[in-house]
């Protein structure tokens, strides 16, 4: 191959990227101030020369801002990249074109980061042969009659996980670790868990070397993968042969939608792995720089940056905005993806000149797409400048991660006193943030723990976070942690500390799933993983990180604690409403719909700075449904509560999460008698009456 040159023709500016076309390959590419364009070809991704440099010309190739070229029999396999010169790093136009610099398709499919070197892409000189590849693969992909699984939230349990983290510890006894077949593997112990979504940390081809000085000389690297440079490739190192991780993707969608379980993306276009001015040149940069970033006004070779990236992408630029939105129509159409979580999305709203948009195009864009309009679209509704829309994101559709709800819980469950009225609120779907607006529980994403933070089990054992395996001196993460160790920093052999670790951890995991909204559990928390009190582990791709197995026998207590509050869960309708509670009641001759009381009846301690207890019961949605009455006692003494009566039906004793074997099934559940029960402190007790 390396020997044969092909014939080319003027190409098609209508079709971005490689595609294959009648006659051989169209290649497109964007650039709207660019002098001179080539694309070069290579016969491996390990190739550092090329076999055939095509210059493109002005008058026939360029239309518009595009660049364009059809290659004539040009087969699959091929590695290319473009080179183009033009202004560089001028004070008035931003541009920063460098004709040294390979390029990067940015609608490339499949990647090869194989000879990747970050340094000598952040520095002046040729990187041809240190430079990322993109692949040409023609799309035969057979779907075998999969489709989306369109299961509304109201009714999903999501799993955060991290595809490599999940399975690359021995102990997972996988045939292939780390990898998407990996997760096909695990997806009985998934069904068996009771999930029906998984949320997966970023995907989409991302920097592993994207890390500060210090934290790279300890040997780490990005292992989250909020560094994305390819929005339409699957991360090779996620795939057995990186060449095919397109279809080894769409293998895992497919046998996961055999299994009847969603998959929502953790998708990053608030910033790319290009970084600041210092940063290297992959792909925007060189193409585009004046157009996809937002630059300072007074200088444009500066960057502002609003997601402490080192960039912020122009998203409401028209072509980014139509860059996006072609990013999304592919992972749901050609891949299958059920939903998207978007990472620091509100520095998506900002404008071109950088002030936040309620009409942000972008993301109307995707609440009214009618390609996007049965997708689940999630933001994280905040960003690293200070700008935070929680409750208040743009849009019917968008559903939100609740830090409210994070934080409310976590100070409850911890003891903070006088916050009934707070967690009365966030349990019953956050009204406050959007009934006003005519949005839904189902706008709520509730959660407690998630990647970036504590784990459950590091939540209930370190008052700080301990990042000094990071590199940076443990600056790093979160100090806002809302976490108590429960008397002991770390690891202990006190019997009675461990026993209040694993009580708090199941008060928890109740509360989540007893709470009107959108749970949210992160992987790993079902078996007390612990990340040594990191609450940064961005950079460790070890033992640190990775999901231990062995702990599925050494805290099978809480594995199935979780299993039985996820079934409790899906046997009740009316802890998944559709619709806020007001009060009253829904059937005629029925019970109110909620009831909120203290440890007397109907008389909640809403004004008391010291409250530590709540209880409510709530009607079942359903007339034949049971009725539930949910005590939370997070005081330090055992509490005696008054039971309200129910004409007709019997309280029966159905979870405790102070007494074994906390969650009883419904026929085997006590029946309970007199008018009040004794609640152990730090717990939560819940009665069925049928």
């Amino acid at each position: 191959m390396a020997s044969k040159h092909y014939r080319t023709q003027a190409g098609d500016w209508g079709l971005a990227g490689a595609t294959f076309a009648e006659g051989g390959v169209n290649f497109c590419c964007f650039s709207r101030h660019a002098t001179k364009v080539e694309l070069l070809l290579f016969e491996q991704d390990h190739s550092r020369e090329p076999f055939q440099i095509i210059e493109l010309d002005p008058k026939v190739n360029h239309t518009f801002f595009f660049w364009h070229v059809l290659v004539e029999d040009l087969p699959d396999g091929i590695y290319y990249g473009w080179r183009i010169d033009g202004p560089n790093d001028t004070r008035e136009s931003g541009c920063r074109h460098d004709p040294d610099k390979l390029l990067l398709d940015p609608w490339c499919t499949t990647v090869s980061d194989r000879l990747w070197d970050r340094h000598a892409a952040s520095r002046p000189g040729c990187n041809l042969e240190t430079a990322m590849r993109a692949k040409l693969v023609r799309d035969e992909y057979d779907w075998e009659g999969d489709q989306h699984l369109h299961v509304p939230l109201t009714e999903a349990i999501i799993y955060e996980l991290h595809v490599g983290g999940f399975t690359r510890h021995p102990s997972a006894d996988t045939q292939n670790p780390g990898t998407f077949r990996a997760i096909i593997e695990k997806i009985p112990y998934l069904s068996e868990l009771g999930i029906t979504h998984v949320e997966l940390l970023p995907v989409m081809a991302f920097d592993l070397q994207d890390v500060p000085p210090n934290t790279a000389q300890l040997g780490l690297e990005n292992y989250w993968g909020y560094s994305t440079h390819s929005f339409f490739a699957p991360h090779p190192h996620y795939a057995c042969d990186p060449s095919h991780a397109r279809d080894e993707f769409r293998d895992m969608v497919k046998a996961l939608h055999r299994a009847g379980i969603g998959v929502i993306l953790d998708v990053v276009y608030n910033h790319t792995a290009e970084g600041g001015a210092d940063g290297p040149i992959i792909s925007f940069k060189g193409m585009g720089n004046e157009i996809f970033y937002h630059l300072d006004f007074d200088d444009r070779r500066r960057y502002r940056d609003y997601t402490g990236c080192g960039n912020t992408v122009n998203c409401n630029h028209p072509l980014v905005t139509r860059f996006l939105i072609d990013s999304l129509y592919y992972w749901a159409h050609d891949m299958h993806v059920d939903g998207f979580r978007f990472d620091l999305a509100s520095a998506m709203a900002r404008g071109e000149d950088g002030n936040p948009q309620y009409h942000a195009p972008v993301l109307w864009s995707v609440e009214l797409s009618p390609e996007l309009g049965r997708a689940h679209i999630i933001a994280e509704a905040w960003d690293a400048a200070g700008l935070y829309q929680v409750g208040d994101f743009p849009g019917f559709r968008w559903a939100e991660w609740n830090g409210l709800y994070r934080d409310t819980l976590r100070a409850f469950v911890r003891g903070d006193p006088g916050l009934i009225g707070d967690v009365a609120t966030r349990i019953a779907g956050s009204s406050d943030l959007y009934q006003s607006r005519g949005r839904r529980p189902g706008n709520s994403i509730n959660l407690i723990t998630c990647h970036d933070g504590f784990s459950l089990h590091d939540l209930v054992s370190y008052d700080e976070k301990h990042n000094e395996a990071n590199g940076e001196d443990n600056r790093d993460g979160h100090d806002h942690n809302l976490s108590w160790n429960c008397g002991v920093e770390g690891p202990t052999d006190d019997p009675a500390i461990l026993a209040l670790r694993r009580q708090q951890a199941r008060n928890f995991m109740a509360l989540l799933l007893l709470s009107q909204g959108v749970p949210m559990l992160l992987a790993g928390d079902e078996l007390l993983r612990t990340k040594q009190g990191n609450n940064n582990a961005y950079c460790q791709n070890n033992e640190l990180s990775w999901v231990d197995w062995r702990l599925a026998d050494d805290n099978r207590e809480m594995l199935d604690f979780t299993r039985g509050m996820i079934a409790f869960r899906q046997r009740h309708s009316t802890l998944r409403r559709n619709h806020f509670l007001t009060g009253e009641p829904q059937h005629e001759g029925g019970i109110p719909d909620i009831r909120w009381h203290g440890i007397k009846l109907d008389k909640p301690l809403w004004g008391d700075p010291g409250a530590r207890v709540l209880a409510f019961t709530l009607a079942g949605l359903e007339p034949d449904e049971p009725h539930l009455h949910v005590m939370l006692n997070m005081w330090k003494d055992r509490m005696a509560f008054a039971l309200p009566p129910v004409p007709g039906r019997r309280w029966h004793r159905a979870i405790d999460t102070a007494s074994e074997p906390f969650i009883w099934s419904p026929h085997d559940q006590a029946l309970v008698t007199g008018d009040t029960q004794q609640v152990a402190a730090r717990s939560i007790l819940v009665l069925e009456a049928r």
